[in-house]
Protein backbone atom coordinates (compact mmCIF):
# COMPACT_ATOMS: atom_id res chain seq x y z
CA UNK A 1 0.00 0.00 0.00
CA UNK A 2 1.42 3.35 -1.08
CA UNK A 3 0.34 5.65 1.72
CA UNK A 4 1.18 8.91 -0.05
CA UNK A 5 -0.91 7.86 -3.05
CA UNK A 6 -3.85 6.96 -0.82
CA UNK A 7 -3.61 10.27 1.01
CA UNK A 8 -3.35 12.21 -2.24
CA UNK A 9 -6.72 10.76 -3.27
CA UNK A 10 -8.45 12.43 -0.32
CA UNK A 11 -6.29 15.55 -0.05
CA UNK A 12 -9.09 17.89 -1.13
CA UNK A 13 -11.42 16.33 1.43
CA UNK A 14 -8.89 16.96 4.19
CA UNK A 15 -8.55 20.58 3.09
CA UNK A 16 -12.34 20.98 2.99
CA UNK A 17 -12.65 19.55 6.50
CA UNK A 18 -10.04 21.99 7.75
CA UNK A 19 -11.83 24.94 6.15
CA UNK A 20 -15.18 23.87 7.56
CA UNK A 21 -13.65 23.62 11.03
CA UNK A 22 -11.83 26.92 10.60
CA UNK A 23 -15.19 28.66 10.25
CA UNK A 24 -16.50 27.39 13.60
CA UNK A 25 -13.71 27.86 16.18
CA UNK A 26 -14.62 27.15 19.79
CA UNK A 27 -12.84 27.60 23.10
CA UNK A 28 -11.61 25.59 26.02
CA UNK A 29 -13.65 22.53 27.00
CA UNK A 30 -16.86 23.53 25.23
CA UNK A 31 -16.78 22.57 21.54
CA UNK A 32 -20.35 21.60 20.57
CA UNK A 33 -20.17 22.51 16.87
CA UNK A 34 -16.70 21.08 16.43
CA UNK A 35 -17.50 17.76 18.05
CA UNK A 36 -20.76 17.48 16.12
CA UNK A 37 -18.81 17.94 12.89
CA UNK A 38 -16.20 15.32 13.81
CA UNK A 39 -18.87 12.87 14.97
CA UNK A 40 -20.71 13.23 11.65
CA UNK A 41 -17.54 12.40 9.72
CA UNK A 42 -16.78 9.37 11.89
CA UNK A 43 -20.34 8.10 11.35
CA UNK A 44 -19.92 8.50 7.59
CA UNK A 45 -16.72 6.45 7.82
CA UNK A 46 -18.39 3.74 9.87
CA UNK A 47 -16.06 4.28 12.83
CA UNK A 48 -17.32 3.53 16.32
CA UNK A 49 -16.67 6.21 18.92
CA UNK A 50 -17.60 7.50 22.34
CA UNK A 51 -17.59 10.98 23.82
CA UNK A 52 -15.90 12.14 27.01
CA UNK A 53 -15.51 15.41 28.95
CA UNK A 54 -19.24 16.22 28.82
CA UNK A 55 -19.42 15.44 25.12
CA UNK A 56 -16.50 17.70 24.16
CA UNK A 57 -13.89 15.00 23.53
CA UNK A 58 -14.18 12.10 21.11
CA UNK A 59 -12.42 8.73 21.19
CA UNK A 60 -12.80 6.72 17.99
CA UNK A 61 -11.82 3.07 17.64
CA UNK A 62 -10.76 1.30 14.45
CA UNK A 63 -10.30 -2.45 14.83
CA UNK A 64 -7.90 -4.30 12.55
CA UNK A 65 -8.21 -7.82 11.14
CA UNK A 66 -7.23 -9.54 14.41
CA UNK A 67 -6.20 -8.88 17.99
CA UNK A 68 -2.97 -7.00 18.62
CA UNK A 69 -1.48 -3.84 20.03
CA UNK A 70 -3.26 -0.50 20.22
CA UNK A 71 -1.85 2.81 19.02
CA UNK A 72 -3.39 6.21 19.74
CA UNK A 73 -3.44 9.16 17.33
CA UNK A 74 -4.11 12.51 18.96
CA UNK A 75 -5.39 15.83 17.61
CA UNK A 76 -6.45 18.90 19.59
CA UNK A 77 -9.59 20.72 18.41
CA UNK A 78 -9.89 24.00 20.36
CA UNK A 79 -9.25 27.55 19.19
CA UNK A 80 -8.19 30.89 20.71
CA UNK A 81 -9.98 34.10 21.82
CA UNK A 82 -8.58 36.16 18.93
CA UNK A 83 -10.34 38.24 16.27
CA UNK A 84 -9.24 36.84 12.91
CA UNK A 85 -7.50 39.13 10.39
CA UNK A 86 -6.47 36.66 7.67
CA UNK A 87 -9.06 37.75 5.12
CA UNK A 88 -9.64 34.12 4.16
CA UNK A 89 -12.89 33.21 2.40
CA UNK A 90 -13.39 30.64 5.15
CA UNK A 91 -12.55 32.95 8.05
CA UNK A 92 -14.08 32.46 11.47
CA UNK A 93 -17.81 33.07 11.73
CA UNK A 94 -17.50 33.36 15.52
CA UNK A 95 -16.62 36.89 16.61
CA UNK A 96 -13.55 37.10 18.82
CA UNK A 97 -12.61 33.47 18.25
CA UNK A 98 -10.12 32.01 15.77
CA UNK A 99 -8.15 28.90 14.92
CA UNK A 100 -4.82 30.70 15.35
CA UNK A 101 -2.77 27.66 16.38
CA UNK A 102 -3.54 25.12 13.67
CA UNK A 103 -5.81 22.81 15.62
CA UNK A 104 -8.32 22.83 12.75
CA UNK A 105 -5.58 21.34 10.59
CA UNK A 106 -4.64 18.77 13.24
CA UNK A 107 -8.26 17.62 13.41
CA UNK A 108 -8.60 17.44 9.62
CA UNK A 109 -5.36 15.48 9.24
CA UNK A 110 -6.50 12.98 11.85
CA UNK A 111 -9.87 12.62 10.11
CA UNK A 112 -7.93 11.88 6.93
CA UNK A 113 -5.95 9.17 8.69
CA UNK A 114 -9.17 7.78 10.15
CA UNK A 115 -10.74 7.51 6.69
CA UNK A 116 -7.77 5.70 5.15
CA UNK A 117 -7.30 3.33 8.08
CA UNK A 118 -11.00 2.51 8.35
CA UNK A 119 -10.98 1.53 4.67
CA UNK A 120 -7.88 -0.63 5.11
CA UNK A 121 -8.62 -2.55 8.31
CA UNK A 122 -7.52 -5.76 6.60
CA UNK A 123 -3.96 -4.46 6.40
CA UNK A 124 -3.24 -4.30 10.13
CA UNK A 125 -3.93 -6.21 13.31
CA UNK A 126 -4.77 -4.59 16.61
CA UNK A 127 -6.50 -1.27 17.17
CA UNK A 128 -6.23 2.41 16.40
CA UNK A 129 -7.62 4.92 18.89
CA UNK A 130 -8.50 8.36 17.58
CA UNK A 131 -8.06 10.92 20.36
CA UNK A 132 -9.88 14.16 19.48
CA UNK A 133 -9.08 16.49 22.38
CA UNK A 134 -10.57 19.79 23.61
CA UNK A 135 -8.93 22.46 25.73
CA UNK A 136 -5.25 22.21 24.81
CA UNK A 137 -4.88 25.98 24.98
CA UNK A 138 -6.79 26.18 28.26
CA UNK A 139 -7.50 24.64 30.73
CA UNK A 140 -6.19 21.31 29.43
CA UNK A 141 -8.24 18.50 27.93
CA UNK A 142 -5.81 15.58 27.84
CA UNK A 143 -5.87 14.88 31.58
CA UNK A 144 -9.68 14.75 31.92
CA UNK A 145 -9.81 12.47 28.87
CA UNK A 146 -7.31 10.12 30.50
CA UNK A 147 -9.16 10.25 33.82
CA UNK A 148 -12.33 9.21 31.98
CA UNK A 149 -10.61 6.20 30.40
CA UNK A 150 -9.45 7.39 26.98
CA UNK A 151 -6.26 5.33 27.18
CA UNK A 152 -7.99 2.13 28.39
CA UNK A 153 -10.28 -0.57 26.95
CA UNK A 154 -8.29 -1.34 24.92
CA UNK A 155 -5.18 -0.09 26.65
CA UNK A 156 -3.07 2.19 24.44
CA UNK A 157 0.47 0.86 23.97
CA UNK A 158 1.84 3.79 21.98
CA UNK A 159 0.65 7.27 21.04
CA UNK A 160 1.66 9.89 18.49
CA UNK A 161 0.65 13.47 17.81
CA UNK A 162 1.81 16.43 15.77
CA UNK A 163 1.81 20.21 15.69
CA UNK A 164 1.72 22.15 12.44
CA UNK A 165 2.91 25.64 11.57
CA UNK A 166 6.32 27.05 12.41
CA UNK A 167 6.88 25.97 16.01
CA UNK A 168 10.64 26.35 15.68
CA UNK A 169 12.35 28.63 13.15
CA UNK A 170 15.20 26.13 12.80
CA UNK A 171 12.87 23.75 10.96
CA UNK A 172 12.56 24.55 7.26
CA UNK A 173 9.22 24.45 5.49
CA UNK A 174 8.19 20.98 4.44
CA UNK A 175 10.34 19.30 7.07
CA UNK A 176 9.32 17.49 10.23
CA UNK A 177 11.12 17.86 13.54
CA UNK A 178 11.55 15.56 16.50
CA UNK A 179 13.70 15.19 19.58
CA UNK A 180 14.60 12.34 21.91
CA UNK A 181 13.59 12.97 25.50
CA UNK A 182 12.26 16.44 26.27
CA UNK A 183 10.58 17.81 23.14
CA UNK A 184 8.71 20.66 24.84
CA UNK A 185 9.04 22.22 28.27
CA UNK A 186 6.70 21.94 31.22
CA UNK A 187 4.39 24.88 31.71
CA UNK A 188 3.53 26.24 35.16
CA UNK A 189 1.92 29.48 36.33
CA UNK A 190 2.48 31.55 39.46
CA UNK A 191 0.66 34.46 41.06
CA UNK A 192 2.47 36.30 43.87
CA UNK A 193 0.70 38.81 46.08
CA UNK A 194 3.26 41.08 47.72
CA UNK A 195 1.52 42.60 50.73
CA UNK A 196 2.70 45.76 52.46
CA UNK A 197 1.04 48.73 54.11
CA UNK A 198 -0.22 51.64 52.06
CA UNK A 199 0.65 55.25 52.80
CA UNK A 200 1.22 58.66 51.24
CA UNK A 201 4.01 58.65 48.66
CA UNK A 202 5.60 61.64 50.39
CA UNK A 203 5.89 59.74 53.69
CA UNK A 204 7.08 56.22 52.78
CA UNK A 205 8.36 55.66 56.32
CA UNK A 206 4.74 55.44 57.44
CA UNK A 207 4.07 52.31 55.40
CA UNK A 208 5.60 49.11 54.00
CA UNK A 209 6.24 49.51 50.27
CA UNK A 210 5.12 46.48 48.19
CA UNK A 211 6.39 48.13 44.98
CA UNK A 212 9.98 48.02 46.23
CA UNK A 213 9.55 44.43 47.43
CA UNK A 214 8.00 43.39 44.12
CA UNK A 215 10.89 44.98 42.23
CA UNK A 216 13.44 43.06 44.29
CA UNK A 217 11.50 39.84 43.76
CA UNK A 218 11.39 40.28 39.97
CA UNK A 219 15.15 40.76 39.76
CA UNK A 220 15.91 37.94 42.19
CA UNK A 221 13.76 35.45 40.30
CA UNK A 222 15.97 35.91 37.25
CA UNK A 223 18.96 34.67 39.25
CA UNK A 224 17.39 31.20 39.47
CA UNK A 225 18.18 30.61 35.80
CA UNK A 226 21.50 32.44 35.66
CA UNK A 227 23.04 31.45 39.01
CA UNK A 228 21.35 28.36 40.44
CA UNK A 229 20.79 25.91 37.57
CA UNK A 230 23.26 24.38 35.13
CA UNK A 231 23.60 26.81 32.25
CA UNK A 232 23.22 23.93 29.77
CA UNK A 233 19.73 23.22 31.05
CA UNK A 234 16.92 25.21 29.43
CA UNK A 235 14.63 26.95 31.91
CA UNK A 236 12.57 30.12 31.91
CA UNK A 237 11.13 32.16 34.77
CA UNK A 238 9.17 35.07 33.31
CA UNK A 239 7.18 37.67 35.22
CA UNK A 240 4.64 38.67 32.59
CA UNK A 241 2.13 40.76 34.50
CA UNK A 242 2.42 43.39 37.25
CA UNK A 243 -0.62 44.93 38.90
CA UNK A 244 -0.54 47.39 41.77
CA UNK A 245 -1.32 50.92 42.79
CA UNK A 246 -4.07 53.35 41.85
CA UNK A 247 -2.55 56.82 42.20
CA UNK A 248 0.75 58.56 41.47
CA UNK A 249 1.16 59.73 45.07
CA UNK A 250 -0.08 56.76 47.10
CA UNK A 251 2.00 53.71 47.95
CA UNK A 252 -0.42 50.75 47.62
CA UNK A 253 -1.12 47.95 50.06
CA UNK A 254 -0.38 45.22 47.55
CA UNK A 255 1.30 44.40 44.24
CA UNK A 256 0.51 41.28 42.21
CA UNK A 257 3.07 39.52 40.03
CA UNK A 258 1.98 36.83 37.60
CA UNK A 259 4.14 34.75 35.33
CA UNK A 260 5.19 31.46 33.80
CA UNK A 261 7.86 28.86 34.50
CA UNK A 262 9.27 26.45 31.90
CA UNK A 263 11.59 23.51 32.58
CA UNK A 264 12.78 20.34 30.87
CA UNK A 265 12.35 17.87 33.73
CA UNK A 266 10.29 17.39 36.88
CA UNK A 267 13.23 17.74 39.29
CA UNK A 268 14.07 21.21 38.03
CA UNK A 269 10.40 22.07 37.86
CA UNK A 270 9.96 21.34 41.58
CA UNK A 271 13.24 23.07 42.47
CA UNK A 272 12.12 26.29 40.78
CA UNK A 273 8.73 26.24 42.53
CA UNK A 274 10.43 25.88 45.92
CA UNK A 275 12.99 28.59 45.18
CA UNK A 276 10.35 31.07 44.09
CA UNK A 277 8.60 30.79 47.43
CA UNK A 278 11.89 30.93 49.36
CA UNK A 279 12.90 34.11 47.52
CA UNK A 280 9.52 35.76 48.01
CA UNK A 281 9.44 34.81 51.69
CA UNK A 282 12.95 36.13 52.28
CA UNK A 283 12.46 39.47 50.54
CA UNK A 284 9.07 40.22 52.08
CA UNK A 285 10.28 39.22 55.54
CA UNK A 286 13.36 41.43 55.26
CA UNK A 287 11.15 44.37 54.30
CA UNK A 288 8.45 43.84 56.99
CA UNK A 289 5.91 42.63 54.45
CA UNK A 290 3.98 39.42 53.87
CA UNK A 291 3.00 37.43 50.81
CA UNK A 292 0.59 34.94 49.26
CA UNK A 293 1.43 32.56 46.40
CA UNK A 294 -0.74 30.61 44.00
CA UNK A 295 1.40 28.10 42.13
CA UNK A 296 -0.27 25.99 39.45
CA UNK A 297 1.61 22.98 38.14
CA UNK A 298 -0.02 22.86 34.73
CA UNK A 299 1.40 20.77 31.85
CA UNK A 300 4.41 18.51 32.41
CA UNK A 301 7.23 18.37 29.87
CA UNK A 302 6.56 16.55 26.59
CA UNK A 303 8.88 13.55 26.73
CA UNK A 304 9.42 11.52 23.57
CA UNK A 305 10.44 7.90 24.02
CA UNK A 306 13.86 7.35 22.43
CA UNK A 307 13.13 3.81 21.27
CA UNK A 308 9.74 4.71 19.82
CA UNK A 309 11.35 7.69 18.09
CA UNK A 310 13.66 5.28 16.25
CA UNK A 311 10.64 3.32 15.09
CA UNK A 312 8.72 6.45 14.08
CA UNK A 313 11.66 7.82 12.11
CA UNK A 314 11.80 4.68 9.96
CA UNK A 315 8.14 5.22 9.10
CA UNK A 316 8.71 8.94 8.52
CA UNK A 317 11.55 8.29 6.07
CA UNK A 318 9.08 6.45 3.83
CA UNK A 319 6.94 9.58 3.66
CA UNK A 320 9.27 12.60 3.70
CA UNK A 321 12.74 11.14 3.16
CA UNK A 322 15.63 11.34 5.59
CA UNK A 323 16.66 14.74 4.21
CA UNK A 324 13.41 16.28 5.46
CA UNK A 325 13.73 15.10 9.05
CA UNK A 326 15.29 17.56 11.50
CA UNK A 327 16.46 16.68 15.00
CA UNK A 328 16.00 19.59 17.39
CA UNK A 329 19.19 20.21 19.39
CA UNK A 330 17.30 21.71 22.35
CA UNK A 331 13.73 21.52 23.66
CA UNK A 332 11.11 24.00 22.55
CA UNK A 333 10.04 26.09 25.55
CA UNK A 334 6.36 26.17 24.67
CA UNK A 335 4.05 23.79 26.55
CA UNK A 336 1.63 21.09 25.36
CA UNK A 337 -0.69 18.79 27.27
CA UNK A 338 0.12 15.99 24.84
CA UNK A 339 2.57 15.38 27.68
CA UNK A 340 -0.12 13.57 29.67
CA UNK A 341 -0.75 11.04 26.90
CA UNK A 342 3.00 10.42 26.65
CA UNK A 343 3.12 9.75 30.39
CA UNK A 344 0.65 6.90 29.86
CA UNK A 345 2.23 5.31 26.78
CA UNK A 346 5.51 5.51 24.89
CA UNK A 347 5.34 7.62 21.80
CA UNK A 348 6.36 10.60 19.73
CA UNK A 349 5.19 14.18 19.35
CA UNK A 350 6.58 15.83 16.22
CA UNK A 351 6.37 19.12 14.36
CA UNK A 352 5.24 19.58 10.76
CA UNK A 353 6.61 22.84 9.36
CA UNK A 354 3.97 24.23 7.00
CA UNK A 355 3.63 27.98 7.61
CA UNK A 356 1.78 30.09 5.09
CA UNK A 357 4.04 32.64 3.43
CA UNK A 358 2.05 35.77 2.56
CA UNK A 359 2.66 37.61 -0.77
CA UNK A 360 4.85 40.16 1.03
CA UNK A 361 7.07 37.34 2.32
CA UNK A 362 5.81 37.52 5.89
CA UNK A 363 5.10 34.49 8.05
CA UNK A 364 2.83 35.12 11.02
CA UNK A 365 3.43 33.10 14.19
CA UNK A 366 1.00 31.00 16.18
CA UNK A 367 -1.54 33.05 18.17
CA UNK A 368 -1.37 35.89 15.65
CA UNK A 369 -4.66 37.17 14.15
CA UNK A 370 -3.05 36.57 10.74
CA UNK A 371 -1.77 33.05 11.46
CA UNK A 372 -2.34 30.59 8.63
CA UNK A 373 -0.83 27.36 7.32
CA UNK A 374 -0.01 25.88 3.93
CA UNK A 375 -2.70 23.27 3.28
CA UNK A 376 -0.58 21.51 0.66
CA UNK A 377 1.30 19.78 3.49
CA UNK A 378 -1.75 18.24 5.17
CA UNK A 379 -1.18 15.10 3.13
CA UNK A 380 2.20 14.75 4.87
CA UNK A 381 0.68 14.86 8.35
CA UNK A 382 -2.04 12.37 7.47
CA UNK A 383 0.47 10.08 5.74
CA UNK A 384 2.77 10.10 8.76
CA UNK A 385 -0.12 9.02 10.97
CA UNK A 386 -1.13 6.23 8.59
CA UNK A 387 2.36 4.91 7.83
CA UNK A 388 3.28 4.76 11.51
CA UNK A 389 0.10 2.83 12.29
CA UNK A 390 0.63 0.33 9.48
CA UNK A 391 4.23 -0.28 10.52
CA UNK A 392 3.37 -0.55 14.21
CA UNK A 393 0.42 -2.90 13.74
CA UNK A 394 1.73 -5.06 10.90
Amino acid sequence: MNVLEETKKIEQEIIKWRRDLHKIPELNLYLPKTTKYVEEKLKEMGIEYKTLVNGNAIVGLIKGNSDGKTIGLRADMDALPIEEETGLEFSSTHKGCMHACGHDGHTAMLLGAAKILSENRDKFKGNVKLLFQPGEEYPGGALPMIEEGAMENPKVDAVIGLHEGVIDERVGKGKIAYRDGCMMASMDRFLIRVIGKGCHGAYPQMGVDPVIMASEIILSLQKIASREINTNEPIIVSVCKINGGFSQNIIPDMVELEGTVRAANNETRKFIANRIEEIVKGITSANRGTYEIEYDFKYPAVINDKEFNKFFLESAKKIVGEENIFELPTPVMGGEDMAYFLEKASGTFFFLSNPKVYPDGKVYPHHSPKFDVDENYFQIGTSLFVQTVLDYLK
